[in-house]
C-alpha cells in the first residue's frame, strides 16, 4: 500500500529531519518516554472505544442486460426481407410487427395447407356417407372407423403445418409472413435491410429485443473478498456518468466457478430500471458494507504506525508520558480501524505528532 511505503520511507529520514528542526531535543522531548510540558498542546489524543465493526468493501462491475428479458430472432427458414417497421434503438411493444418475409418454404406450406383443407373437405363428405349407410347396414363398422380416422389425421396435418406457420408469423397471402415481436423492448440490434436474404445459418440474429425496464448489475469478485461478499447484502451503486446519485440494491446471485479469464467470480445484482438511467456497458463501482455483532477497539486509522511489516499506535498512558504499542488490526473501513489486539477500551491513543514521537521512544529502546 502506498500508505504504508510511504510511512516506511518518512520513519527512515524522520530522526535527521527532527533534529535539524530542534537540535536541543531534551527542550521538547525527554528520557523515558516523557514529553516536555511546553511541548504537550502539540499532541492530540482521542480515547479508544468499542464499536461494531462496520466494513466496506468498494469493487467494480458493469450493467449488463437481463439475461430473461432480451430475445434475437433468428430465421427458421431462408427467405428474403421485403419490409421493416422498426428502426435500430426505437421502442417497440409485444406483438407490433417487426418485419415482413417472403419464402418459398413457408410458400410450400401454404401450398400444402390448402391442399389438406381439399383433402379435409372429401373426407368429411366420406365420413358423412360412411355413416349414413352403416345405419343403413349397407357397410360395416370398420370401415366407418377407417372414415372417421381417415379425418382425424387429415385435421392434424392442418393443425400442425398451422402450428408451424405461427411460429414463423402471420401468413398474409402470397408467401410473405409478418414477424412480430415477442416482448416489448428496445431494439439493440438490426441485421435486416429490405431485400436482405436471411437463413438459420445466419450467425447474426435479424433483430434483437432488449427490455430495459430492469438490468443486472455484474460485479467482479475476487479470491480474498469471498469471505466478505454473499447473497442478500445490500450494495450502494455509483457511476461517473452521474457524479452524486447513488443507486441501491443488493445481491441477488453469485456464481460458483470462477472466470478462467478474469480469475474472479461473479455476483449479480437486479436493478429496477424504469427510469433507463443505467445503460448496459455502463462501467460502475459497487459499494458494499456490512455490520459485525462483534465488537472491536476502534481508533482511527490516521493513528496507525506501519514500521517493519508491523503496526503500531503510540499511547499516552499519563500525561506527558508515552509508550508505543503494537497492535494486531481486525479490519478498516474508511477513517476507522478495528483492533484485535494491542489496545483496551479508554485508552489514549496520539493522533497528530505521532511518528515524532514514536522515533524518539524507538531511539531510547
Amino acid at each position: 500500500m502506498i500508505r504504508k511505503i510511504f510511512i516506511s520511507i518518512v520513519l527512515a529520514g524522520l530522526t535527521m529531519t527532527f533534529y535539524s528542526c530542534n537540535r536541543n531535543k531534551a527542550e521538547n522531548l525527554e528520557g523515558n518516554g516523557i514529553i516536555n510540558e511546553t511541548f504537550l498542546p502539540n499532541i492530540k489524543t482521542v480515547k479508544t472505544v468499542l464499536s461494531n465493526q462496520n466494513q466496506e468493501l468498494v469493487l467494480t462491475g458493469k450493467v449488463d442486460f437481463n439475461p430473461d428479458k432480451i430475445i434475437s430472432f433468428t430465421p427458421l427458414v431462408d427467405g428474403v426481407i421485403v419490409r421493416t417497421y422498426f428502426s435500430l434503438d426505437e421502442k417497440v411493444r409485444k406483438g407490433q410487427p417487426l418485419f415482413d418475409m417472403r419464402s418459398t418454404e413457408l410458400s410450400a406450406l401454404q401450398t400444402e395447407k390448402i391442399s389438406l383443407e381439399t383433402e379435409k373437405k372429401i373426407a368429411e363428405r366420406e365420413l358423412r356417407a360412411a355413416q349414413s349407410m352403416f345405419e343403413d347396414n349397407m357397410v360395416s363398422e370398420i370401415e366407418l372407423l377407417e372414415a372417421e380416422g381417415n379425418l382425424r389425421q387429415i385435421r392434424a396435418e392442418i393443425n400442425r403445418i398451422e402450428a408451424d406457420m405461427h411460429v414463423f408469423g402471420t401468413n398474409r397471402g402470397n408467401g410473405i409472413f409478418t414477424v412480430h415481436a415477442p416482448i416489448s423492448g428496445y431494439i439493440i440490434q438490426k441485421q435486416a435491410p429490405i431485400g436482405s436474404t436471411i437463413s438459420p445459418d445466419d450467425e447474426d440474429a435479424v433483430f434483437t429485443i432488449a427490455d430495459l425496464s430492469t438490468v443486472w448489475v455484474t460485479v467482479n469478485v475476487h479470491a480474498s473478498n469471498l469471505l466478505f461478499v454473499r447473497r442478500g447484502m445490500a450494495v450502494e451503486i455509483t457511476t461517473f456518468a452521474y457524479p452524486g446519485k447513488v443507486f441501491h440494491g443488493k445481491i441477488n446471485t453469485m456464481s460458483h466457478v470462477f472466470d478462467p479469464e478474469e480469475r474472479v467470480l461473479n455476483a449479480r445484482i437486479r436493478m429496477d430500471n424504469s427510469d433507463l438511467l443505467l445503460k448496459p456497458g455502463m462501467f460502475v463501482l459497487v459499494t458494499l458494507k456490512d455490520e459485525s455483532s462483534q465488537r472491536f477497539i476502534a481508533v482511527p486509522s490516521d493513528a496507525l504506525i506501519f514500521d517493519d511489516n508491523q503496526y503500531f499506535v503510540v499511547v499516552e498512558e499519563t500525561r506527558g508520558n508515552f509508550a508505543i504499542r503494537n497492535v494486531v488490526l481486525q479490519g478498516q473501513n474508511n477513517n476507522t480501524t478495528y483492533i484485535l489486539s494491542g489496545l483496551s477500551e479508554g485508552e489514549n491513543v496520539v493522533i497528530t505528532n505521532q511518528l515524532l514521537i514514536y522515533v524518539h521512544l524507538k531511539e531510547l529502546k
